[in-house]
Parts: C-alpha cells; sequence; structure tokens
C-alpha cells in the first residue's frame, strides 16, 4: 500500500479507457448480487433499483424456468451512494444450481449459484494470490500457469540503511533477508502490514483447521505433511524471522528500494535494497505474530523441531525491546520514497502483543496490558488499529488461560463491536454495516475487517444475525454493491481488469494476476491527480476506477486478501 506521491516516481501508462463512463457507472449496476453465489443456507439478498415492478423472480439460468418468487421490500434511499433500492431476499431457495433474478424493466442479474461449496475455489484462488506474490522465487507453469515468472529479489544482499545503524550493524552492512511476499503493488516488504496479514491468515487455520486440511493450493512444497495455508504462511514468516536484530531484539520496519520500481516484473528490479528504522510498531507487530505462529504451528513441530520455541524467543526478544523503546514512531527518511505505514498510536500494538504473549507464556508481566480495555468500541481492525486481533486471540484461546475469566473482557468487546455493526446494517437500506465514513483507501478490506468480528460475535453466542451480517459484507465485494462489480480479480461476472499490480501491468497477459480483491471506492481519490482519467463519480459507494493508475481505488495488498480468506472460510465452516 502506499503512499499518495508515488504515482509520480515512477511512469505509468493510463491510456486505457475506465471501465465505467463518466455518470454511467451506477445506472449499468442493474440488480446487485453476489456473482459468485451462496451455500444453501444462507441468508441470500440482491439489490434491485426502485422504480421497478413489485415482485421478483428466480430463475433457472440454464432452462430459463422460475423456481422462486418474491415481494421486493419497501424503497429506500442508501446515502453512500445516493441510490434508491428495494431489496429481493430469497434465502428460502436451497436447492444446489446455477441462477438469475429477474424483475420487471431490468436486465437480468448476472448468474450465481448455489452449492455446498460456493466459496472453494474462492478461497483457494485468494490464498493462490499469496503465493503468486513471492519474493525470491521462480514461479513454474506447474504453480503459477499463464502467470509464470521469473525469481525476483532474492534479497540475499541486503544493505543497512543509515536509519537502521546500530554499533554492531553500522550503516552499509550486509544481511540477508530472503523469501517473503511483496506487500502490494509494489516491490517492497513491510513488517507492520505483514504483522496484521499473517495473523490474519493464522487465525483462519486456528479457527477453521478442517476445512483449510482439505483445501489444495499446489503450492510447492504441498505434500510436505503441512497444510498448504500454513506452508504460505511459513514463506512469509521465514522472511519476517530474519528482520529481527539479533543482537538487541529490535525490528527494521520494512525492507525497500529507495524508490518505488517502475512497472516491471520482479525479476527486471534491480535496484539496491535497505532496511530501515527499528520501530516499536514493527516489534510489537512481529512479536505479536510469532507468539501466535509459536501456538498455532507447535502441533508441526516435527517438520521443524524447535521451530515453535524459536518463535516464542524471537517474540520475547521484540517486546522486551519495545519495552526499552516504548515510543519510537516510523519517520521516512529524506533518501527513501517508499510506503511509510507509520502509526504515531501505539497502545494497541503493546495490548495485541501482550495479548499473544500472555497466551503463549502464560506470564503475569502481559497480563495488565493484555487485558486492558479499550478507549472506544472498535468495530474492526486495521494495521494500524491491530487491538480487535488480540481479543479474537483471547476469546478463542480461553481454556489455555491461566485465568479463563480473562478472557470475558475480550468477548464483551467483541459482542459491543458487533453489535454496533448490527445496528448500523439494521438501519442500513442495502443490509451492509458499512458505514459512509468507512469508504476509505482499502474501504472493501473494512468490510471484511468487520464480517470478521461480525463471525467472532457468531462464535462465542451462535446468534444468526452475526453471520448473516457477515454474509453481506461478502456479498457485497462479490458484487452485491452500486457498481455492480466483484472486486475480486479473475471471481465474478464483472471483475477488475487493470488492478494498480506490477506483475499485472508488466506480464503482458490481458486478464490480471487472479484471486486479488482490489481497495474499492474511495471518495479520497488520492491518486486524481496523478490518474489521465476520471472516477465515475464522487459519491463514498461509487468513487472506483478500475485503471493501473489507481493506487487510492484499485491496488491489492496481502492485508485486504487475509479478511476474504478467513471470511470465506468462516461462512463455509459455520453456515448450517
Amino acid at each position: 500500500m502506499h503512499t499518495p506521491t508515488e504515482a509520480a516516481r515512477f511512469p505509468i501508462l493510463c491510456a486505457c479507457a475506465a471501465l465505467f463512463a463518466a455518470g454511467a457507472a451506477h445506472a449499468a449496476a442493474g440488480i446487485e448480487v453476489n456473482q459468485l453465489g451462496f451455500l444453501p443456507s444462507a441468508q441470500k439478498l440482491a439489490v434491485v433499483p426502485a422504480g421497478a415492478g413489485d415482485r421478483f423472480q428466480v430463475a433457472d439460468a440454464t432452462t430459463g424456468k422460475t423456481v422462486f418468487t418474491g415481494t421486493l421490500g419497501p424503497a429506500a434511499t442508501w446515502d453512500a451512494s445516493g441510490e434508491r433500492v428495494r431489496l429481493a431476499d430469497f434465502s428460502r431457495l436451497r436447492a444446489a444450481g446455477t441462477y438469475r433474478i429477474r424483475v420487471d424493466g431490468q436486465p437480468e442479474s448476472p448468474t450465481f449459484a448455489i452449492a455446498d461449496d460456493a466459496y472453494r475455489a474462492l478461497d483457494a484462488g485468494v490464498l493462490h494470490a499469496y503465493t503468486l506474490q513471492r519474493a525470491g522465487i521462480a514461479l513454474d507453469a506447474r504453480i503459477a500457469g499463464p502467470y509464470a515468472r521469473g525469481a525476483g529479489h532474492p534479497d540475499d544482499k541486503v544493505l543497512v540503511h543509515a536509519s537502521a545503524a546500530s554499533a554492531t550493524r553500522p550503516a552499509g552492512t550486509v544481511i540477508a533477508s530472503p523469501k517473503g511476499w511483496y506487500d502490494a503493488g509494489d516491490y517492497n516488504k513491510y513488517i507492520v502490514n505483514s504483522g496484521i496479514s499473517t495473523y490474519t491468515l493464522l487465525a483462519a487455520y486456528e479457527h477453521f483447521p478442517a476445512w483449510f486440511d482439505k483445501l489444495a493450493l499446489h503450492l510447492p512444497e504441498s505434500g510436505n505433511g503441512m497444510p498448504d495455508i500454513l506452508n504460505e504462511v511459513l514463506w512469509n514468516l521465514d522472511w519476517m524471522a530474519t528482520m529481527q536484530d539479533p543482537d538487541d531484539g529490535g525490528v527494521y520496519h520494512k525492507l525497500t528500494n529507495k524508490q518505488f520500481d517502475g512497472m516491471v516484473m520482479p525479476d527486471h528490479a534491480t535496484a539496491p535494497r535497505y532496511v530501515v528504522q527499528k520501530t516499536t510498531a514493527a516489534a510489537l507487530d512481529f512479536a505479536a505474530v510469532m507468539a501466535t505462529a509459536s501456538r498455532v504451528l507447535a502441533p508441526f513441530d516435527a517438520q521443524a523441531p524447535g521451530r515453535s520455541q524459536r518463535y516464542l524467543k524471537a517474540a520475547e526478544l521484540a517486546w522486551r525491546w519495545a519495552q526499552r523503546h516504548p515510543a519510537v514512531t516510523y519517520r521516512q527518511p529524506p533518501d527513501i520514497a517508499t510506503g511509510k505505514y507509520d502509526d504515531e498510536v501505539l497502545d494497541d500494538e503493546f495490548s495485541w502483543a501482550a495479548s499473544e504473549l500472555y497466551i503463549a507464556t502464560g506470564k503475569d508481566e502481559y497480563r495488565p496490558r493484555a487485558l486492558a480495555a479499550a478507549p472506544a468500541v472498535q468495530t474492526a481492525p486495521g494495521w494500524n488499529e491491530v487491538r480487535p486481533l488480540g481479543w479474537i486471540s483471547l476469546a478463542q484461546q480461553r481454556s489455555r488461560l491461566p485465568h479463563p475469566a480473562d478472557a470475558d473482557g475480550a468477548r464483551r468487546q467483541i459482542l459491543a463491536a458487533a453489535d454496533a455493526l448490527l445496528a448500523r446494517r439494521q438501519a442500513s437500506p442495502v443490509r451492509l454495516a458499512l458505514d459512509t465514513s468507512d469508504f476509505v483507501w482499502g474501504s472493501n478490506a473494512v468490510a471484511l475487517n468487520q464480517a470478521m468480528m461480525l463471525v467472532q460475535a457468531y462464535r462465542i453466542t451462535n446468534k444468526t444475525d452475526y453471520l448473516d451480517a457477515a454474509q453481506s459484507a461478502l456479498d457485497y465485494t462479490l458484487g452485491r454493491n452500486p457498481l455492480g462489480m466483484s472486486y475480486v480479480t479473475g471471481f465474478g461476472a464483472r471483475a477488475p481488469m487493470h488492478p494498480h499490480h506490477r506483475p499485472s501491468v508488466a506480464d503482458g497477459i490481458a486478464a490480471p494476476v487472479p484471486g486479488w480483491l482490489v481497495g474499492g471506492p474511495n471518495p479520497g481519490q488520492q491518486d486524481r491527480k496523478d490518474c489521465h482519467v476520471s472516477y465515475a463519480a464522487n459519491a463514498p459507494a461509487l468513487s472506483y476506477l478500475d485503471d493501473a493508475c489507481s493506487y487510492a481505488s484499485n491496488e491489492v495488498a496481502i492485508n485486504w486478501n487475509a479478511p476474504l480468506v478467513y471470511v470465506a472460510a468462516a461462512l463455509q465452516s459455520l453456515t448450517r
């Protein structure tokens, strides 16, 4: 994920037309529905423009035969888009098949399926995007199909930047820091954003192991006795481990070029690489992830004896560094112009790291910060608001705590967040928890991180309203939105074709690398001055541009894919 100045620092060709003509995006959506489909017992909603007929039909997409009819809900206006809409509820349709929705005066909806494994291909594809995003490895056709490519960024000779220098590692020291995932549309690697991304994937496996044990991803490591999702996570954990200075426990904030690379393939990007500044946020995010990994990977220590203990030792070492340096925030050096992930408020990082270390060790020294209440209701995690991740772990690991009642506060905070989201959803004409203020850089991930919190509430209470609300968030990202788009490359009838993603631009293949969730509508339009095409509209839910120039609405990122992996797995595993 990038600063708004990125596009000014490298050439981007914006000759391709925007996906939607100005003013046409809203009208083009028509009937809005999840374009992948639904599990048989899931809630099933579609959004229909008001002014059409009062009835709707669901028809078999092959035969055209009507299989379900219903009455549309009352008309209302959604302030995020300005659209006046009615809801079609066809939850009682459970028969497997492929369908379309019909309403008089409207084009038929895109096709969608009802199936027992409605999100299997999606979850596998979104996870496999991480494989295609690996640094330091050549991907052959067996693994990557048409997206095969050479190895980029071995990162075996990385320089210590002056901002990261120490007595034992002065500026210019050469270290090795291989593997890891490229962070987003660029080729750099950032500890802070890796933190939430890696945790979310570890949590997905920890919460739904049966689902991931049978989800094959065709990785180079497949068949080695570990679930493929954990094999993929290990590629990034191996890199993260190299970002800790073994002499003092501090963690470098990022591994990066001095400038963003141009729109080239990874093996053509050869600028020198640096580790930049140790920060408190990096140390704490590192500590939290390594403590989590020590727990989740412990059953697989036979494949790498001692790995879990090494992770836990590294986590405690990073915590101690953060205690000695409690307020070292990131400051971009004058000669570095890549993503910042700067965060001035670190209470949440201390809380998350303490939670994971308390679970892992049972030590009382971590307990006070682990159990500290949030200053306000936090409805969703994000890279700069990680406190809810600690709640998720504490609630999940109640039986492992020295005092099981210590999980009660986390559960209360999860339920407060979920109830706030549920109230928003109930008041929404389109039955979404997204508020107008949630349409920010990465708004699609906001929706899915909200869904992840709703899933936690369902896991605590078994109240189906929470799961229905999570389903609506997934529906939104897969087509039930005012642009009528699935926001995941390669999935759905209408998906992004021009993401801000270097391999997708440079590989010479018309279709982008599949499985990536783009950032989504963002009325901030921070890239407007750098794009030679215009956004279709300014309304929050319509402010999106399918062009490679649009890093503010159409970039991809590892922390945006992670909650999509989680939510798809949760719905597959929990929907009864």
